[in-house]
């Protein structure tokens, strides 16, 4: 019997890759005006309508970009105007992954970022920034769903999280 061997090279799936790590920028103690990045989701614009009366310390620039997309040089210009952006909504995964890597983007530019994403994504939201070398992006988890609900039960979801904000940003 004959038995014919042949070598091949396979690729290994599971190779160690090189990620570039995106240096996280610390919020500064005299943060003074904050972007609010809405990406049209619906009730997006009701979270950062609430965040934005509930710290009133601050100025503050509203920027807007369509839901699951990128958002433009212009759209990152304008939420770059500011010393912290705050970026919402992620509750799907074609938005969760606009916000994180919009807010790369902005961390890239020097921009410190806040995204906030439903508990339902917000462990892939992780796990997509890690996998592009920002495994310490802040992300604050907001209550699923937020599509469909009252403009009132987003409200009282969003002042949820409201003390865990203001932590991350110092307590004003």
């Amino acid at each position: 019997m004959k038995v014919k061997i042949t070598e091949r090279d396979v690729l290994n799936p599971l190779a160690e890759t090189e990620i570039e790590t995106v240096a996280l920028n610390p919020i500064q103690d005299s943060l003074g005006r904050i972007s609010l990045l809405d990406n049209t989701k619906p009730g997006a614009d009701i979270i950062l309508s609430t965040i934005q009366e509930n710290l009133e310390s601050y100025d503050f620039v509203n920027a807007e970009k369509p839901a699951g997309a990128s958002a433009s040089p212009e759209e990152i210009d304008s939420a770059a105007d500011a010393d912290l952006c705050i970026l919402a909504l992620g509750d799907c995964g074609s938005c969760t992954t606009w916000v994180i890597l919009d807010a790369l983007k902005l961390e890239k530019r020097g921009v410190p970022t806040i995204c906030i994403c439903s508990d339902e994504f917000s462990t892939y939201a992780g796990e997509l920034a890690r996998s592009h070398g920002a495994a310490d992006l802040r992300i604050l988890e907001i209550e699923h769903p937020i599509a469909g609900q009252s403009d009132t039960l987003i409200q009282k979801r969003t002042l949820d999280i409201l003390p865990e904000l203001k932590k991350i940003i110092g307590g004003k």
